[in-house]
């Protein structure tokens, strides 16, 4: 199937059960490399059309080069884009860069059913990064004050999210083996002069499938989700 025709079927949430069957475990979609306004629209989609009887779905796919920028966020940050389109979403948060060689997870969560507040749903995200990064020996950490993980002060991922009827959409941005100059023509989710790094200078994956392999379980258990195929 192509990348187009996943994010077609990724859009439509699998039939609801019956409620007194018990919700289907959550699905893993795997869209390959997608434009960023359809997948966003498929998001949106998605989280509009689903019940409480829908099975979450996680995301994993990478985006073509480009800078969204949240609801609220400043032109401000935006030093030099170039050539790289801009999207203003629907997400928390300010700027920041998407490109080939990053892993990008959208967990359509029902954080009802799940029992997760937001701020409890963030940290799961960064959990699962942090749980991710000591596979591989590196010490990484999440902080209160601005969301995502950092290793040594430099921001390994980023995180912002959306939530709409229980329903989250958006997600985590994990740099995995990217060319990190774009984020120079932005300040980096707000922050003036924040360095980026990636896995792949840090001893870990170098592709973002063999990254998504990994991520997969610590995602699943942060978030309270029962393991792939179990």
């Amino acid at each position: 199937m192509s990348a187009a025709g996943a994010l077609a079927a990724a859009a439509a949430p699998l039939p609801a059960v019956a409620a007194r069957h018990a919700v289907p475990p959550a699905l893993t979609r795997r869209l390959g490399r997608v434009e960023y306004l359809p997948t966003w629209r498929a998001m949106q989609r998605f989280t509009e059309e689903r019940t409480a009887a829908t099975p979450d779905e996680l995301w994993l796919l990478e985006h073509p080069p480009v800078f969204t920028l949240g609801a609220n966020a400043s032109r401000a940050h935006l030093i030099a884009p170039g050539d790289i389109p801009v999207v203003q979403i629907d997400r928390g948060g300010q700027v920041t860069y998407h490109g080939p060689g990053q892993l990008v997870v959208y967990p359509l969560i029902d954080l009802k059913r799940s029992g997760l507040g937001i701020r409890d749903f963030v940290a799961a995200l960064e959990r699962a990064v942090i749980d991710l990064a000591a596979e591989f020996g590196v010490a990484a950490e999440g902080r209160r004050s601005a969301p995502g993980v950092y290793v040594a002060g430099e921001k390994l991922a980023s995180v912002g999210v959306r939530v709409r009827r229980n329903g989250s959409y958006h997600g985590l941005a994990l740099n995995v083996a990217l060319d990190l100059e774009p984020f120079s023509r932005i300040n980096p989710c707000g922050y003036q002069g924040l360095r980026m790094t990636q896995l792949a200078a840090l001893g870990g994956p170098r592709s973002v499938s063999e990254c998504a392999d990994a991520l997969e379980p610590h995602l699943r258990r942060a978030l309270g989700l029962p393991a792939a195929g179990g």
